[in-house]
């Protein structure tokens, strides 16, 4: 591998190690890795800032292939952003009562959460009234499962 992909690989693990890292009774930082040329991610930024009383981190600084790549996102839930937190990932427009209810429960067999694609009327995707229906899929070494319908 060489050096540069070394350094992003290296800078992501930090990231993930530092947010599983964290005691109880600190806050977890939420990390949230994104594409700068993507409007949405800052409006579901806001809505995890808003819901959980959070301090998100933005990072612009890592293709995002190789983000989700490196914290094994499986290619069909793929979303635009992909934020770590206490040891857990969240891929795309997941609603905060999601991760809040994932860390609460903090199963250990979930590596994660994501909300494949980009539905309307998912958090930061509000169009008026419009909505289309969506899951909220657990992963991990299980393979996947509905975590929630919306």
């Amino acid at each position: 591998m060489n050096p540069t992909k070394l350094n992003r690989a290296a800078t992501i693990a930090t990231a993930f190690l530092l947010a599983a890292c964290t005691t109880a009774a600190q806050a977890a930082p939420y990390v949230m890795f994104r594409d700068p040329n993507c409007g949405c991610c800052h409006k579901w930024a806001e809505h995890v800032r808003q819901g959980m009383d959070a301090e998100v981190i933005v990072r612009e600084d890592v293709p995002m292939p190789e983000v989700k790549a490196n914290l094994g996102v499986p290619s069909d839930l793929v979303s635009c952003h992909t934020m770590t937190v206490d040891g857990y990932v969240i891929e795309g427009h997941v609603p905060s009562r999601e991760i809040e209810r994932l860390l609460s429960e903090r199963p250990s067999d979930v590596k994660g959460l994501a909300v494949a694609g980009m539905p309307i009327g998912s958090p930061g995707m509000e169009m008026g009234n419009q909505h289309q229906p969506y899951q909220v899929i657990a992963f991990g070494d299980f393979g996947q499962r509905v975590y929630a319908t919306y």
